[in-house]
Formats: structure tokens, sequence, C-alpha cells
């Protein structure tokens, strides 16, 4: 079932009230679908402005999802990927780009089949959520939530303010994670879980930025490397490899290629981690090797480290030069081809070793949550509590960048929305 084909479906508990926690991209599509189903909807958001964590994926451009089958979609969702099957055959990635396109925002597909509304601009998809959960009738509140009402068999009932009660016969906790805190996930979803019966599992940072150890990173602060690889290792055994761009800063690397390799590392208590840098992906070593003796010959009276320009950034070159072992006055046409072989080993292997990630505020999205074994993957219901809904971030399931955890939002909203309002009491 789709969206637009909702208003047909049976809708066995019109009038049903329900109260969705936290107006970001679940909760949005959530309400949406609730009342759509017939539901009465009272929407809480704590902060003055809907769907501020949207405003800024992608860029500021919003990378709605990822145009690709259902399997594809599975195979970078690294945390419980199972428990979607139901959540995206119930509202696809293709439901999601019609849905979106009927709202009146013309949607692209870019590099790596990441889609984004043709006016790169995420505030269109924010505008036109919040017309259309006006039009389908959404009681928009801002207020923030401090718990949730349960009765004496331990079913949901409503939900607690600053200043009120709120009654609801079903409510749909969508609080996002506990990274960007300031556009409203401040993790208060973790603590109405846990006091409503359910496990929270450890929550760690993902699509993260990086931290190194050394003075590489802060002397190469604000460099921007594009078209080169990175390869993580763990424990010295090979465990991502991705090639785009990346950002040298003063704690260490961040960037695309990093976001996307930090959310592979995922046994920080038990290994260690290191990075190396293909600077020259295009170039074999002997070709490199000779691409190096070239731009010798035309300085061959030059000192080594004026010698690198032409291939290197200019921030990197005293690091590189450094990194080779070669005295960087030495005349480029003394250096011995062994010498050589050390320097594009610098350049096609460049290392960092890795201390960590950065604290979990600045993470894109957080891994960990609710545990999805108490909750069905069919309706997206607790089967703890009666009445009570999870969706999005919350959950313990999380996915690599690209367009895919925006879509587990689309999708477990959808279900959870349908569910709250349609299943018999």
């Amino acid at each position: 079932m789709n969206i637009r084909s909702m208003k047909n479906s049976t809708t066995n508990n019109s009038g049903v009230t329900v109260a969705v926690i936290g107006a970001g991209a679940a909760g949005l599509l959530a309400a949406y679908t609730a009342a759509q189903a017939g539901a009465q909807v009272l929407l809480f958001e704590s902060k003055e402005k809907i769907g501020r964590k949207i405003m800024i994926t992608g860029k500021g451009r919003c990378n709605v999802t990822n145009n690709c089958d259902r399997d594809t979609f599975l195979s970078n969702v690294p945390q419980n990927p199972r428990f979607l099957y139901s959540a995206l055959d119930a509202f696809s990635v293709q439901d999601t780009m019609d849905f979106f396109e009927t709202l009146g925002v013309p949607l692209k597909t870019e590099r790596g089949n990441r889609v984004f509304p043709q006016s790169d601009r995420s505030v269109d998809i924010v505008d036109a959520l919040y017309r259309a959960i006006h039009r389908a009738g959404v009681v928009l509140k801002h207020a923030t939530v401090t718990g949730i009402e349960q009765d004496e068999n331990g079913a949901v009932c409503g939900v607690r303010t600053e200043s009120r009660t709120y009654r609801a016969s079903r409510v749909i906790v969508a609080t996002g994670g506990k990274s960007y805190p300031l556009t409203g996930s401040t993790g208060d979803g973790y603590r109405f879980a846990e006091e409503t019966g359910h496990t929270v599992t450890p929550l760690r940072p993902s699509l993260i930025p990086l931290t190194c150890r050394g003075t590489d990173c802060p002397r190469m602060q604000g460099l921007s490397l594009k078209n080169v690889t990175l390869t993580i290792f763990e424990n010295n055994k090979k465990l991502h490899e991705g090639f785009g761009e990346m950002l040298f800063t003063h704690f260490g690397i961040s960037g695309p290629l990093v976001l996307s390799a930090s959310a592979h590392m995922r046994r920080w208590d038990k290994a260690s981690y290191r990075a190396e840098i293909d600077l020259k992906p295009a170039l074999d070593r002997p070709t490199l090797d000779k691409r190096l003796l070239s731009d010798f010959a035309e300085k061959q009276n030059a000192d080594f480290r004026n010698a690198l320009s032409a291939l290197l950034p200019r921030k990197m070159i005293p690091i590189v030069v450094a990194h080779s072992g070669i005295d960087p006055h030495t005349k480029v046409n003394s250096i011995t081809k062994k010498q050589r072989s050390r320097l594009v080993t610098v350049i096609k292997q460049f290392p960092l070793e890795i201390t960590g990630m950065r604290p979990i505020e600045e993470a894109i999205v957080t891994s960990g949550g609710v545990s999805v074994k108490q909750v069905s993957p069919k309706t997206m219901q607790s089967k703890k509590a009666a009445g009570l809904y999870f969706a999005g971030e919350l959950l313990d399931v999380d996915a690599y960048t690209g367009g895919f955890n925006l879509q587990i939002a689309w999708s477990t909203g959808y279900l959870a929305g349908l569910h709250a309002a349609t299943d018999e009491e």
C-alpha cells in the first residue's frame, strides 16, 4: 500500500487519537500517514521549526533517498537490515520519490543513485511536508514531551508535556537519535523507551569525522583532497575502501569518504584502526615512479622540497617530504631509486593513525537504539506496550551515507503512522 491509495484504505479506528513525538522525517511522515488514514493527530515538536535535521542533510540539499532496488538498499544497512523488509515493502524508495513529486517537489538522481530535489534546496522538502500535514489536519504543538502515560495494563493512554497531559490511545515516538542536539535530537526518545520497559542497545556515533594522532592533520587543516582512495584497516586487516573526497581538520579527517568509512568502524572496544590514503589512485607504482622521474628531470638542480609542486597540494608537500625520510634540501638529481621507492610508498599509502571518533553530538546518525527484538517489523508497534510505536533513527537500525538513513525514516514512519491509525484495539 502506498500513501496515495491510503484514502481508500479501511480505517477501523477512524477518529482514534494518535500522538506523534518529534517532527523530523519519521515523525512528519507518520503524522501525515495517520491523519490520511482517518486518525486525529497531535504532532509534538520541542523546536520552533519542524524538520530541522532534514534541513542540514546532504549539505543543505537533502539527500531524500537512494534510487536503488531493495537488495542493494539492504546491503547498505549494516545494522539489523532484515528488520526493514516490511517497511520497505510498505513504503519503498519509489513510493518516497512519487510522494515528494506529488507534493510538488521535482527530484533528480545523481552519482551513487543519490536523490535530491532539483532545486538543491532541502527547505523545499520541509515546506512540502509542512503543507502536507496542514492539509491532512495534523495539529502541530510546539511543546516538549516529558513522558508517556500508561494505564494499569501498561497500554499507552497519553503524553505529558511541561504544562499538561494530552490523552491519546496511540503514541508514536520519532524523536531521532543523539546526534545534532541543536536540531532537537536530544535523546529523550531513549528515555521514553526505557521508562516503558524497552531495551536500548549501546549508543555510538556513525557517519562521523575521525580523530588522528600526531601533528600531520593539524598542519594540513583545511586541505581538501579530491579523487583519492581512503583505506581503513582494523587490527591491520583491510576493512573498507572508498574513492572520493576528504578533508583534513585540526583534530583529524572529515568529508564524505571519512563519514562513509566511519560507519564500518564498530569495534572500538576490541580493535585499533589506521588509515592509508592513495593520493594518486589513477597511477600504479611504476607509472608514478616515471612521473617522478619526469618531474625531477625538469627541476634537476632544485631542492627536493621544491620539486613536488606539480604532483601534490602545497600544504601537503612538507608532510610527504618528512614521511619519505629524504632530506628536504637534497638535490633531486641525486635522489636514488631506493629513495624514490620510499616516496612512491608515501604517496600511494599515506599513513594516518586513527585514535577515535568525534563526539556523538557531531554524528550524522546514531548507531544503536531501541532493540528491534521488542518492536514488530510489520507495524512498528512495541511488543511490550500496547499502542506504542517507534520510528526512525531511534530504532537500532542505521545505514551508510547516501540517502539510506532518510529512507529508513520515511518507511518506518509510514508504517508506524498507518498502523497506529488503523489497527484494532
